[in-house]
């Protein structure tokens, strides 16, 4: 074995060797990258959004119906596919996803392309909401992978430049499917990504390992919730979920918060395509649709590094007091965005309102969930918190979609703005929680 570290505390970061930083990067890179593919084969749907609703003359309330059914059947498969990731690893759980993602936008793409034209409503709903289960093991996988990695005090700082990776999806959904959708074939939009995924599952194949163990190296104390648990290395149960999971009212205020975190970011990012156009004027591969896609991806990086940085260094490690400081922020930003009538000005508060947003959602559900679940059970609170977040999400779609067909843009803001609220006063309650100080107390 090669020593993963010189020395470590349980409460400090050890100081890792370069091999073992090397391997890391090797470790995590794909992984992330595959992940931002998996954006590419999800959030087309977004991008195409106008495109389905005018080819078949779909309503907002029939366009949400498609989005609702993957929504919520992502929602009910994170949650049962977290605790048989942490079981089986997050190696198996990337290549199994990467695997049924590529197939169904693969399916989808050729459908289209064979002159596809009856029982769309239906047929998308089922496809997208398949190939959304797949697409469920994804976060599931990075952060099961992860939490074996990264000590609690260097998670912080990672979840931020993870969030690039993460981000630089949003760019390929959005930016690049929007280019796609301006010079391409419509239906290029599903099969391009299909390909993507199905190049990143064969390198995830040879390059992915669960432990530092399974690569050689040394595995050592996180320092996160479950380290110091004399069963941490017995296989997950039920009791355990229990006691440590379902029973832990960190954990439970937590995903509370993201179904509020959900909320706001499928209202923002489902809906924004149709509201530039219908609003703004602004179409598909014009410069002001680049400036708001692209500022999903800057905003995304910018919110994910400094909700990390600020988390790590200014708060030691605390997730709730930043995530508090966010929510703020989607508050200023959506508010704007409903206000202003200037297209220049929108475009911009897209990604601005992403910053905010994107910033809170990585926090919680990817670096709060690797601290509260511990190694033993990171898959479980990731499948936790992102299940309840598409729980919200699925009221985007059917619910949203029929409040914006009935009474206009008009609304649309104002509906998203008091879950950034709700939010913001959840935090104040896990203000000092830590893995080591679950206590939940409020903000002095």
């Amino acid at each position: 074995m090669i020593s993963a570290q010189t020395s470590a505390t349980h409460g400090s970061a050890p100081a890792h060797s370069s091999a073992y930083r090397s391997r890391r990067f090797m470790n995590w890179f794909p992984l992330g990258l595959t992940y931002a593919t998996f954006y590419m084969g999800r959030y087309n749907l977004n991008v195409a959004s106008t495109e389905i609703m005018t080819r078949f003359g779909f309503s907002k309330a029939q366009f949400g119906i498609i989005a609702t059914a993957g929504f919520w059947t992502y929602a009910l498969a994170v949650m049962c596919n977290g605790p048989l990731t942490d079981r089986f690893g997050g190696r198996r759980a990337i290549l199994l996803a990467a695997a049924g993602t590529s197939l169904l936008n693969l399916i989808i793409g050729l459908l289209f392309l064979c002159g596809w034209h009856t029982k769309i409503l239906v047929g998308m709903s089922l496809l997208y909401a398949v190939n959304q289960y797949f697409q469920s093991f994804g976060a599931l996988s990075v952060v099961k992978v992860n939490s074996t990695w990264f000590h609690v005090r260097e998670r912080g700082v990672f979840g931020g430049i993870f969030g690039i990776m993460i981000s630089s999806g949003y760019f390929l959904a959005m930016t690049v499917g929007g280019w796609i959708l301006a010079k391409l074939p419509w239906y290029m939009v599903f099969l391009i990504p299909s390909a993507a995924v199905a190049a990143m599952m064969v390198v995830d194949y040879f390059l992915i390992a669960d432990t530092p163990k399974h690569a050689g190296h040394d595995d050592f104390d996180t320092g996160d919730a479950t380290s110091s648990h004399e069963d941490k290395d017995k296989p997950i149960d039920l009791a355990y979920l229990i006691r440590h999971v379902f029973m832990n009212k960190v954990i439970l205020t937590l995903t509370a918060a993201e179904f509020c975190t959900g909320f706001v970011r499928q209202g923002l990012l489902l809906w924004f395509v149709p509201f530039l156009k219908e609003v703004h004027a602004v179409q598909h591969g014009t410069t002001l649709f680049t400036v708001a896609t692209g500022g999903i991806t800057v905003g995304g990086i910018c919110g994910g590094l400094l909700c990390g940085y600020l988390s790590d260094h200014l708060f030691q490690s605390r997730r709730p007091p930043v995530a508090f400081l966010f929510y703020l922020g989607q508050i200023a930003s959506l508010l704007a965005l409903g206000m202003t009538r200037n297209p220049q000005i929108a475009a911009f508060l897209i990604g601005f309102s992403c910053m905010w947003i994107f910033g809170v959602h990585g926090m919680l559900s990817g670096t709060a969930s690797m601290d509260f679940g511990g190694t033993k059970a990171a898959a479980t609170v990731t499948g936790l918190l992102d299940g309840i977040q598409y729980v919200a999400s699925g009221m985007t779609g059917v619910f949203l979609g029929g409040i914006l067909d009935k009474y206009g843009w008009g609304c649309w803001t104002y509906m998203i703005i008091p879950f950034s609220m709700i939010g913001a006063i959840l935090m104040t309650t896990l203000w000092n929680a830590t893995p080591g100080n679950t206590k939940v107390t409020l903000k002095a």
